[in-house]
């Protein structure tokens, strides 16, 4: 995972991939935590502009915006990556978000 997109892997990356390593089906994060438990706090957008290029190594799936809404543009596909995780979506959102 890299965060720049020249093959270098920096320490936000590190960090961030080692909190997304940790998540497990039924966990349900927002960026902004994964940002803040990889050391980064106020960092959501770039933790967001990172699952975008990580080319699917990481459950991108399992984190959502803060007031629960689902990735833009692909709502359809991360609903049923995480119905099949056990989460319940419901108009774009997740409900009962857990971890």
């Amino acid at each position: 995972m890299t965060d720049d997109g020249s093959g270098v892997t920096t320490e936000f990356a590190r960090k961030v991939a080692a909190v997304l390593s940790g998540l497990r089906p039924g966990d349900v994060v927002t960026y902004g935590e994964v940002a803040a438990e990889a050391g980064f706090p106020g960092a959501a957008r770039a933790v967001g502009n990172l699952l975008l290029r990580d080319g699917g190594e990481y459950a991108w799936w399992r984190v959502v915006h803060a007031d629960g809404r689902l990735a833009p543009g692909h709502e359809r596909e991360q609903a049923r990556l995480l119905a099949a995780d056990g989460v319940v979506t419901s108009d774009g959102r997740v409900r009962g978000r857990r971890r």
